[in-house]
């Protein structure tokens, strides 16, 4: 499978293809968001204990906005966390639209769930075997994570690189390669590397080497040589 596109109709009929985010980069956005909550409890900590019993009170109020409050506000404001606006990834609605209070509030409370037995074990679990990598969380509140396209910048430049494939391609996999190329430029380039190394098998690199060597394997596939 090329990528995870979900293909949804707006309340006003508009198809929108929503490029689902994977366990990987949802992963790292919560582990950026847990060193958020973290830091803010340790800065805050010392001068809360300074204030005896009244600050003990404020410190357990500090930690029930920054483990509950602070997921489900910014997803409902923003559409994301800090950790999710790090990894350029978004939650929407299923069909698109912004996520709203209560979906926001059940996708968050199930997180508690998703950790089970140990090390979000089932949430890992679930994103593997569903189709747009939603957690059980994401599934009960109708949400989806999705990457967000980066701001338009100038056209890149031109790969003119060319670079016949290390092995023969069958005609879905050439199609898939040339797809790849000529909708990579519109992804955020950590989208692109998340693709490419999907099948670094072909490629024998990863990251951006492994981008550059795709787009290469296109060109040649598309005569350009």
């Amino acid at each position: 499978m090329l990528d995870t596109y979900r293909e949804v109709i707006t309340p006003e009929g508009v198809p929108l293809q929503l490029p689902a985010a994977g366990p990987v980069p949802r992963a790292l956005a919560w582990l950026i968001d847990l060193c958020v909550r973290f830091g803010v409890l340790a800065v805050m900590s010392p001068l809360l204990v300074a204030l005896g019993e009244f600050g003990k009170g404020l410190y357990l109020g500090l930690m029930f906005l920054m483990f509950w409050a602070y997921p489900i506000v910014l997803e409902v404001w923003f559409g994301r966390t800090l950790g999710k606006k790090v990894m350029g990834l978004r939650v929407v609605a299923r069909d698109g639209a912004p996520l709203g209070w209560m979906p926001a509030i059940v996708r968050n409370l199930l997180r508690t769930v998703d950790a089970l037995p140990f090390g979000y074990a089932l949430g890992l679990v679930t994103c593997l075997f569903d189709a747009h990598g939603r957690r059980l969380g994401d599934l009960v509140a109708g949400s989806l994570v999705i990457h967000t396209a980066p701001r338009p910048a100038a056209a890149p430049a031109r790969i003119e690189a060319v670079l016949a494939p290390p092995l023969p391609l069958q005609p879905g996999e050439q199609a898939a390669l040339v797809a790849f190329a000529e909708r990579a430029p519109a992804l955020s380039p950590g989208r692109q590397r998340e693709l490419a190394d999907i099948v670094s098998g072909l490629s024998h690199e990863r990251g951006q080497t492994g981008v550059l060597r795709l787009y290469a394997m296109a060109n040649w596939l598309l005569g350009r040589r």
